[in-house]
């Protein structure tokens, strides 16, 4: 995801993260050409979401240092997912449980399922797989 200056057309660059406050996280961008800025702001739900999927919330001692996004080892390892054919295989099994997940965070759940599996050597999501992220995600 990407936030674009409506002004200037350029990518907006991450400023700052508040820290949660309640359970809610905002962050800002600002445009390097003009300095414009947004803010951003997730709700506790949005927050709890995106941690479940064991992403870090805010830059660390080493995003900060190297002025990078929290988000950046998911995003790297997702676009090296692409470039190596894209996403992991699927059970048929697996993807008919996966049809149980509301739609509008289905996406979300299967990139977080399918770094999961990424993460601890599996080169296929079956109900096994399903079964560990569940576990490990708490849901």
């Amino acid at each position: 995801m990407k936030f674009l200056c409506v002004a200037c057309d350029e990518p907006m660059k991450m400023q700052k993260v508040i820290p949660p406050n309640g359970g809610s996280v905002s962050t800002v961008f600002a445009c390097p050409t003009c300095s414009t800025q947004i803010a951003m702001l997730m709700n506790p739900h949005e927050t709890q979401l995106v941690r479940s999927l064991g992403v870090e919330i805010g830059p660390g001692e080493e995003a900060q240092s190297a002025g990078g996004c929290p988000f950046s080892g998911m995003v790297a390892e997702m676009e090296q997912a692409a470039k190596d054919g894209g996403e992991i295989p699927w059970t048929p099994e697996a993807l008919k449980r996966l049809e149980n997940v509301p739609e509008f965070v289905r996406p979300m759940a299967r990139q977080g399922i399918e770094h999961y599996a990424r993460s601890n050597g599996h080169a296929v999501v079956d109900e096994r797989i399903l079964d560990e992220a569940r576990e490990r995600f708490g849901m």
